[in-house]
């Protein structure tokens, strides 16, 4: 096999292994939560050409002749480029995954002042039976006039159901099966520099809700039928929709690994009963508002910071879109618990992550991050800030491509009651 080969097979690996954890399940977000997006300046520290991502290393072991310069590299291609990837990965919500996806990318206005477009369309598998199809996309006009963001999915998924507020233990736990159908699309339109205002529709169905484990005698009495028979939903499905309002304001130095700026979001999302089969009416609203700072001139040593906040005000919104830790539009939240482990009426989660640049290459670098939620509980007269959902923990971090800073994420994270998990994908949880 020739050295370019063996790069390439080795560079694809790498690739698919990221990719299965971080966008194989796609559990994405806000605008961010599109394909990557070239940064509007590098987030790194070292100068461009003493930086060293995986593809470098590679080039180097196989004796391959050294990658382009940024700046000698031609204008970029305005036609549509596609990409296929596999994929495969770990996560404790999930197990084992395996899986592809295509990417098709292209800009729709000048290289220089406008923002690459792409889509992605994935399929994944998972050892706990997962199965998975996902079209994410994020398109941005010339001169990044407007954006439109859009996360679309249809899962054969399961879930652990737990009862709503912070005092729920481990014990409560309910293996839940269910067919997930998600769409989340917005158009954002620039007011003036880095201040958007958008509107969006957003729909989602849990239908085929049942015993993971067939026969479970824990099904009836399990949060999810006691929740639901309480207030009038269906058993066997539950679908919202509705349309959302909302202004974002992004100065990031890069959406991808920021090491500056602020990204805020304030959004209000109704769901409108029977418009496409809807259950029920009810208020939200979410917040989401992150901050980077670097501690060091050189960067290399930073602070993250990221708030967020859902709130169901008036109306009750079915169990599955009730505000819950790491399943709401964000998607990357409470890395120390599973999926849904905390779910209340109203959520407030904050994270702070210290970020370290460990090789003056660049090439690696590391975490530390502590994380905590608060929910609220209508039925149970528990409010925000009663009790506290905490966790913590560390991580690595190699680069992945200098160009975009994005790096291949390896957590390990610890919460309250036993609860722990590991975690690999690419790019960094906000």
């Amino acid at each position: 096999m020739g050295s370019r080969v063996r790069v390439a097979a080795v560079a694809l690996w790498l690739a698919a292994l990221g990719l299965g954890a971080g966008a194989g399940l796609a559990r994405a977000q806000g605008p961010d939560a599109a394909p990557a997006q070239a940064p509007r300046e590098p987030a790194r520290q070292p100068a461009p050409g003493t930086q060293a991502d995986v593809f470098d290393i590679l080039r180097r072991m196989f004796k391959d002749p050294p990658a382009t310069p940024p700046d000698q590299e031609p204008a970029a291609d305005r036609s549509f480029q596609l990409s296929i990837m596999p994929g495969f990965g770990y996560n404790p919500s999930a197990g084992f995954i395996i899986g592809a996806s295509g990417t098709l990318s292209n800009y729709f206005g000048d290289p220089a002042t406008t923002r690459i477009s792409s889509a992605v369309i994935g399929m994944s598998y998972s050892s706990k039976q997962q199965a998975s199809l996902t079209m994410k996309f994020g398109a941005s006009g010339s001169g990044n006039r407007w954006r439109l963001d859009g996360d679309n999915r249809f899962q054969w998924t399961s879930q652990d159901s737990y009862g709503l507020g912070t005092g729920t233990s481990p014990a409560d736990r309910v293996y839940t099966k269910f067919t997930f159908v998600r769409v989340t699309d917005g158009l954002w339109y620039e007011l003036t520099k880095n201040l958007y205002a958008g509107a969006g529709f957003h729909y989602s169905l849990h239908t085929n809700v049942r015993p993971g484990d067939e026969g479970d005698p824990a099904w009836e009495d399990s949060d999810y039928v006691v929740y639901s028979q309480q207030n009038g939903f269906n058993l066997e499905g539950q679908t919202s929709a509705g349309f959302s309002l909302g202004l974002m304001l992004d100065t990031r130095d890069n959406p991808i690994n920021a090491s500056r700026g602020w990204f805020a979001t304030v959004g209000y999302r109704p769901s409108v009963k029977d418009l496409f089969g809807a259950d029920a009416a009810f208020q939200e609203t979410f917040v989401d508002v992150r901050s980077f700072v670097s501690v060091t001139k050189d960067r290399r040593h930073r602070l993250a910071a990221w708030v967020h906040g859902d709130f169901v005000g008036s109306g009750t919104a079915p169990y599955f879109d009730v505000p819950a830790l790491g399943v709401s539009i964000l998607g990357r939240s409470g890395r120390g618990y599973t999926e849904g482990r905390f779910r209340g009426d109203q959520l407030l989660y904050g994270e702070l992550e210290y970020r370290a640049t460990l090789t003056r290459n660049g090439l690696l670098g590391m975490v530390a991050f502590v994380n905590t939620t608060t929910l609220a509980n209508r039925e149970a007269g528990e409010q925000l800030f009663d009790a506290f959902a905490s966790a913590g923990g560390v991580g690595l971090r190699v680069l992945f491509s200098k160009r975009t800073s994005t790096n291949l994420c390896i957590d390990y994270a610890w919460g309250r009651q036993g609860a722990r998990g590991f975690y690999l994908g690419l790019q960094e949880a906000f």
